[in-house]
């Protein structure tokens, strides 16, 4: 620093002295409140950024920090109730929730009905083959659902029929059999349960009847080459070659018969005590041992064979240890 010219005032050229020594240079003073002194107003500087305090979103303290410019975004996490929970909030997630419950159960007691029906068909198709000695098949009615009658033990309805090779030892029998009202035992051992009505047709063809007639008829049978029918007359021609017998099939004592009308060989004809016992003996064996108290109704000769009927009622089933046919039950 330069000395101050002669002549002139030292003290215009001495530096500034400081009101408070502590206090460096430059630094703001701070004014002291003087008691008893009214305070003034403070203004607000209104700013044109400014922001209303009221309305200015003030970030949450757990909340995380702002991602960098081109970062990647964390994932979003779940809300709380799980997927669950939004689930059943949404009425229309809760009425397909409820139409695939109810599908899924329809479904089951479908499966389950299907299962049940078709095993019993078989069992029953297997005791029908037994006792007629032919390829059956077996179906229950529809209403009620089965599982309902299997349940109760209660079967409504019942409809058998056999493939047509034979029944038993006649050969070209074919049944159709209609059962109603059938009421399983509780115990087996005593009675297999209860028949309402059976209703069985016997459809018999004539070569059906000629294969039975020479297999069941000693040497007479052997000579039977062909079996005609005469529907007006209700009669069957058994052709023998050189001979012939002709018979009418009835119905006697619940079973079927054959009575000799006519039997003729050479050109005359012959006592008809030289067929009738063999023909009594093979008739007797069609209906004999049928179990549930079967018997014949009726019998009509066609134009192709014979058409009989079968029936009982209020039978009983016999128990499995009695006829082994009955033993699945």
């Amino acid at each position: 620093m330069t000395n101050p010219p002669q002549g002139e005032d030292p003290s215009k050229w001495s530096r500034p002295t400081q009101a408070n020594p502590a206090q460096p240079v430059g630094a703001t003073e701070r004014i002291e409140r003087v008691p008893g002194a009214e305070a003034r107003p403070t203004e607000r500087i209104e700013r044109p950024d400014a922001v209303d305090p009221a309305t200015a979103y003030i970030p949450r303290q757990d909340a995380p920090p702002p991602a960098a410019p081109g970062a990647v975004p964390p994932p979003e996490q779940p809300k709380k109730g799980g997927a669950l929970g939004r689930l059943f909030k949404d009425p229309l997630s809760i009425v397909l929730v409820l139409v695939i419950v109810v599908a899924l159960v329809i479904a089951g007691v479908l499966g389950g009905e299907l299962y049940a029906r078709n095993r019993a068909d078989s069992i029953v198709s297997k005791i029908v083959s037994c006792v007629v000695q032919d390829k059956a098949t077996a179906s229950f009615g529809v209403v009620p659902p089965f599982l309902w009658q299997h349940a109760n033990k209660h079967y409504t309805n019942l409809s058998i029929k056999t493939e047509g090779n034979q029944v038993r030892d006649a050969k070209g029998m074919k049944l159709d059999i209609n059962i109603n009202d059938i009421k399983l035992s509780d115990n087996p051992d005593a009675s297999g349960g209860t028949v309402g009505s059976m209703v069985a047709r016997i459809d018999w063809s004539s070569d059906g009847i000629k294969q039975s007639v020479q297999n069941a008829i000693p040497l007479f049978g052997g000579f039977i080459s062909n079996v005609t029918t005469d529907p007006g007359a209700g009669t069957l021609t058994l052709d023998a070659g050189l001979g012939s017998v002709t018979v009418r099939p009835e119905v006697v004592n619940g079973g079927f018969s054959m009575e000799v009308m006519n039997v003729s060989g050479l050109g005359f004809s012959l006592p008809r005590e030289t067929v009738q016992p063999a023909l009594d003996m093979f008739t007797g064996e069609l209906t004999k041992n049928y179990p549930m108290e079967i018997h014949a109704d009726s019998v009509e000769v066609t134009d192709s064979g014979i058409v009989a009927q079968l029936s009982s009622q209020n039978s009983t089933i016999p128990p499995g240890t009695e006829d082994p046919c009955f033993s699945a039950l």
